[in-house]
């Protein structure tokens, strides 16, 4: 108990708090699609948090979140120049700037790491390294912890996190409506009296203070996947915000624990004589729940896409085949495709009861009241798209051949 005390207690806090403050402020970004952003800003505020250090001579936190929101500050407005004078789309402008900035930045820190009097390690801040957060001075017991004593000689990173998460729980708990109108709709926001610039302004500067305090802790690198990753596996899950919030906390949170635990346990398993990079495994892990996620999500997922997509398929050959049966039905001698029907499509309406097995097939009462159905809406759509789209009849009507499988027109949001 005392090992992990001293070793593991401190750096598990420190990732659970900066996976906990990235994934709630990642949703915003998200639904904002600006997640380009928080990456942004996560390479930006590099060059702001060293000329700080420089300045200040030390890692004292207020000069270090002073640099970094004048850097945030800097990178908004760079991109919006950008956007402006050159004319050119969101993403190139970021792109632009947060490359530049970051370039800027590990040259200014590679100069910083050999000045006197600042510890600032370059492969620290860019990669992270949470197990360096001992706590020596750890009590010997858990009982201990208890305390409020105990606590007073842990590392100094701890505490940060500790506040900014609570602020930013604080911060999404008590403006979550303008956060919520401001992401979704923000011409809606500044109607409602919200200013969506001013929404958007305090977000960047959360994201940069965030940035600021994970450095130390987890990098530069861990940070941006754990301002997006959460919130991108969270979206795949629900469309309820207050829902997705929760699930992206948990997932970062439970992320950030299971990481740690591979990089400390996985290598003896494979006999390796080290651990590996906590930072790294915690990326990795990340990573896995979301290719994870993107593929078993029940609505969202890859494989709930694919059989939605078969399973339209197949209703769409049996509708065909229905309607086709429909047409014909008083003159089977016509020229028609169930001369040679989908067989696989004429096997499941046998099993529905909707076709009998006579050569050629001949609707049943219930396949022909389906049926009906499949032309009703064959022609309130060629009604529609006449109607609306000033199609010619004979236009719409191979159009409304496409579109009979859909709801009714009249159940879809009116465009006139």
């Amino acid at each position: 108990m005392k090992q992990f005390l001293v070793l593991d207690l401190v750096p598990l806090l420190a990732l659970a708090l900066s996976a906990l403050t990235c994934a709630l402020l990642g949703n915003f970004l998200v639904l904002r699609r600006q997640a380009l952003m928080g990456d942004a800003i996560s390479h930006a505020v590099l060059p702001g948090l060293v000329v700080a250090v420089i300045l200040t001579g030390s890692l004292a936190p207020w000069g270090v979140f002073l640099g970094a929101a004048c850097a945030a500050a800097v990178t908004a407005l760079s991109i919006e120049l950008i956007k402006r004078l050159g004319r050119v789309e969101p993403g190139a402008a970021m792109g632009v700037v947060f490359s530049v900035l970051f370039a800027l930045g590990v040259l200014m820190l590679e100069q910083a790491h050999g000045l006197a009097n600042i510890d600032l390690d370059p492969s620290c801040v860019l990669y992270g390294q949470p197990e360096y957060l001992a706590w020596y001075s750890a009590p010997e017991r858990a009982g201990e912890l208890l305390s409020p004593s105990a606590w007073a000689s842990a590392p100094t990173p701890l505490f940060t996190l500790l506040g900014v998460a609570t602020g930013t729980t604080l911060l999404i708990a008590v403006f979550f409506k303008e956060l919520r109108i401001a992401a979704f709709d923000p011409a809606l926001a500044t109607t409602q009296g919200v200013h969506a610039g001013g929404v958007h302004a305090a977000l960047m500067l959360a994201v940069a203070i965030a940035t600021v305090a994970a450095f130390e802790a987890v990098g530069s690198i861990l940070v941006i996947a754990m301002l997006i990753t959460p919130a991108a596996t969270a979206r795949l899950l629900t469309d309820r915000l207050s829902v997705q919030l929760w699930l992206s906390a948990g997932t970062g949170v439970g992320s950030a624990l299971l990481g740690y635990g591979v990089a400390a346990n996985a290598p003896r398993l494979f006999g390796l004589p080290d651990a590996l990079n906590a930072a790294g495994a915690v990326t990795v892990t990340l990573a896995a729940g979301f290719v994870v996620t993107a593929l078993v999500a029940p609505t969202h997922g890859v494989i709930a896409r694919v059989v939605r997509t078969r399973r339209l398929a197949r209703r769409v050959a049996m509708e065909d085949l229905l309607a086709d049966l429909y047409r014909h039905r008083d003159d089977p001698s016509r020229p028609s495709e169930i001369q040679r029907p989908d067989q696989r499509a004429l096997d499941r309406a046998r099993s529905r009861g909707w076709v009998t097995r006579d050569i050629p097939p001949r609707l049943t009462e219930s396949g022909l009241r389906y049926a009906e159905s499949v032309m009703r809406r064959h022609r309130e759509w060629q009604d529609e798209l006449v109607r609306r789209a000033g199609l010619d009849p004979e236009h719409a009507h191979l159009r409304a051949h496409q579109l009979e499988h859909l709801p009714d027109p009249s159940t879809l949001p009116c465009t006139e």
